[in-house]
């Protein structure tokens, strides 16, 4: 695979997400560079990014080597999640441009429209875009760059399940783009915390120790019986 010098690091960050580089396994230079068809220097360029966002660590006498956190910060990741998504949406009412609400309204329109028809493949691509343009609509790079590594480590430490309504799902999407939209600040923070507190308790930690371990994780988000946000 022949990729852009500047997208190794993400590159090689996606590949990680997926599992194509395992937690623990060496990264070096020499086998990434050919793998990417780059030369060694934008490789090491990468790793030294990878590593300050926490998906690779460097040991001594191995080099670079594919992170492994633990459970506790795995936990973490979804608390930081249900606290920094809020605040996202939030100053997204404040910041966002015509543009932003323009592609947020089509990828809720898409979104209904798949729930509909039950293509759960296309609905995990356009939530996953939905959240990415909501990040960028703060209209701040450090926010949108906290909120997008919370994104790509959650999904490498975590198999999510579906949405149980899909319907339901999107509609709440819809709802927080309507908050956005008339500019209600405090609106968009409760019905995006709400969301989050829901998708946080559908995830499923990829590498938990001893049975149940996952459930408990899973369950510590106490997503039962709320309340709905269509109003």
């Amino acid at each position: 695979m022949r990729i852009p010098a500047h997208s190794v690091c993400t590159a090689i960050r996606d590949d990680i997400v997926a599992g194509v580089h395992e937690r623990g396994g060496r990264l070096t230079e020499e086998v990434l560079a050919r793998r990417y068809g780059v030369s060694r220097v934008p490789v090491r360029e990468a790793l030294r990014t990878l590593e300050a966002e926490g998906f690779v660590v460097t040991r001594r006498h191995a080099g670079a080597c594919v992170a492994e956190p633990t459970e506790q910060e795995a936990a973490d990741l979804l608390e930081m999640r249900m606290l920094l998504e809020p605040l996202g949406a939030s100053r997204a009412a404040q910041r966002r441009t015509e543009a932003h609400l323009k592609v947020l309204r089509g990828l809720v329109r898409l979104g209904q429209e798949r729930a509909r028809q039950g293509n759960s493949d296309d609905l995990r691509s356009l939530s996953g875009w939905f959240h990415e343009t909501l990040a960028q609509a703060t209209g701040s790079p450090a926010l949108t760059s906290a909120l997008t590594q919370l994104r790509h480590k959650i999904a490498w430490m975590y198999a999510a399940e579906g949405p149980a309504d899909p319907v339901e799902y999107w509609a709440e999407h819809g709802v927080i783009v309507d908050a956005v939209a008339r500019g209600d600040g405090d609106r968009a923070r409760s019905v995006t915390a709400l969301h989050a507190e829901r998708a946080s308790a559908g995830h499923r930690l990829r590498f938990a120790s001893g049975a149940g371990r996952a459930d408990r994780v899973r369950n510590s988000q106490h997503a039962v019986n709320m309340p709905s946000i269509r109003h």
